[in-house]
């Protein structure tokens, strides 16, 4: 069975993508919205569990 983290890692994975290939700007936004929904509940999972810091666009510092 598939973890928590693996689960909301792989659909936020998938909505980002999804919004990338949107047709509209409404579909997109609805997709970006979802992904961050799964972000968030990623977090709440493993707070840690940030790979990609989005704002700076760099890979976040991992804690330790």
């Amino acid at each position: 069975m598939e973890s928590d983290e693996r689960f909301y890692r792989r659909r936020a994975a998938e909505e980002l993508a999804a919004a990338s290939r949107a047709v509209t700007d409404e579909a997109r936004n609805r997709r970006v919205q979802l992904a961050h929904a799964f972000l968030e509940r990623l977090n709440e999972v493993d707070a840690g569990a940030m790979l990609f810091d989005w704002r700076r666009g760099q890979d976040a510092p991992r804690a330790e």
